[in-house]
C-alpha cells in the first residue's frame, strides 16, 4: 500500500519494547518509527485475559492512530494468566515475588495480542496463546531470579528470553510470541493489509 505522497506508507510500531524491535528484527523488518502509547491496562470488570490481550493490543494502535494517519502501525499486549488471574507486569520487587510465588511448580497462559492498522483505516487483529511450564523454585532460585532484576516491566514478573529459561520445563505454542510478539500471525496480519514484509528481506 503507498501512502498519499506515492511511496511505500510506513511502519511505526506503537510499542517502546526492545523485545519487540529485536524480533521485528529478526524477521527483516525495520519500523520506520516506534511510537508508543500510553493507555489504561487495568482490565475491566469480568474481562478474561484473551479479551485484555486483543484490547489493550487494538487500544495502543488506535492510539497512536491519531498521531499517525497515515502509516501502517503495530501494535501489541502480552497478559500472564493462571486460570482466569491475571498477572501484572511487575515493577516493584513484591510484585515480581507474587508472581514468581504464584508460577512456581504450576503451568501458565500466556496470551499476546497484535495488530495492525492500515492507512486506509482497515484493522486486522489476533490472539495467540502459549502454555508455559515452571519448574518448583528452590529458595536459592527463587531469590537469584528476584535480584537479577530481569523481571523489571515484564508481564508476569519474568523474560523467557533471558535467564529466567533456565526455570522453564516446557512451552507449548510460540516462542516468539511468549518474549512479546508472534512473529508468523504479525508477518500474516502486516502481509494481509499490503504492507510488503517478504519483499523487505532482500533489502537487509
Amino acid at each position: 500500500m503507498t501512502s498519499a505522497a506515492g511511496g511505500q506508507a510506513r511502519l511505526a510500531l506503537a510499542s517502546a519494547s526492545p523485545r519487540r524491535l529485536a524480533l521485528l528484527d529478526q524477521i527483516g523488518l525495520k519500523p520506520d518509527l516506534v511510537a508508543p502509547s500510553d493507555i489504561d491496562e487495568t482490565p475491566l470488570k469480568g474481562e478474561r485475559p484473551r479479551q485484555l490481550a486483543l484490547r489493550l493490543a487494538v487500544g495502543k494502535g488506535q492510539a497512536a492512530r491519531n498521531k499517525l494517519p497515515g502509516d501502517f502501525i503495530l501494535s501489541a499486549d502480552t497478559v500472564v494468566a493462571v486460570g482466569r488471574r491475571m498477572l501484572p507486569k511487575a515493577e516493584t520487587e513484591a510484585e515480581a515475588r507474587a508472581c514468581l510465588e504464584l508460577l512456581s511448580g504450576r503451568s501458565h497462559d500466556v496470551l499476546t495480542g497484535v495488530a495492525v492498522l492500515a492507512p486506509d483505516g482497515r484493522l486486522a487483529s489476533r490472539v495467540v496463546e502459549s502454555r508455559v511450564s515452571f519448574k518448583r523454585l528452590s529458595q536459592v532460585e527463587f531469590e537469584g531470579y528476584v535480584g537479577s532484576g530481569e523481571w523489571k516491566g515484564k508481564a508476569g514478573g519474568y523474560g523467557i528470553q533471558g535467564i529466567a529459561a533456565s526455570l522453564i520445563i516446557e512451552i507449548s505454542g510460540s516462542y516468539s510470541s511468549i518474549v512479546g510478539l508472534p512473529l508468523y500471525e504479525t508477518a500474516a496480519l502486516l502481509e494481509g493489509l499490503g504492507y510488503p514484509v517478504n519483499r523487505r528481506w532482500s533489502a537487509r
